[in-house]
């Protein structure tokens, strides 16, 4: 059997939740579009149909991204990294990826103890 760290054979590490961390970025600027989670189910659907699936924490439940919106994301490459518990989606976005209408949900910068907005 090919080692976790450095094999070829997909064998994500969830944790104790059953979860994995997912990043998606847009795959052609390479900017963070938003952070969320996928079980087992969730990565099996994002493969199987190329449009982000993940695990929703708050709902209990598996969510397709975009699916009331239509603002999905269409996945065109998934990396897992190195020990095969965190995931990096390069998406193509069909509008916002946040929740709140904005492009990305990093649109704040930390500036001291306040928030700034990202232009």
């Amino acid at each position: 059997m090919e080692h976790r760290d450095t094999g070829l054979v997909l064998n994500p590490k969830f944790d104790g939740d059953g979860l994995l961390t997912a990043i998606a970025v847009d795959a052609a600027s390479g900017e963070p579009l938003m952070v969320a989670h996928m079980n087992a189910d969730a990565l099996r659907l994002t493969i199987e149909s190329g449009e982000a699936t993940f695990w929703s924490r708050s709902r209990a439940r598996l969510w397709k991204k975009g699916e009331t919106s239509g603002n999905v994301l269409r996945v065109v490459e998934a990396r897992i990294d190195c020990d095969q518990d965190a995931l990096w989606l390069r998406c193509i976005p069909a509008g916002p990826a946040c929740h709140t209408g904005a492009a990305s949900c990093f649109f704040r910068r930390i500036e001291g103890d306040r928030l700034v907005p990202v232009s």
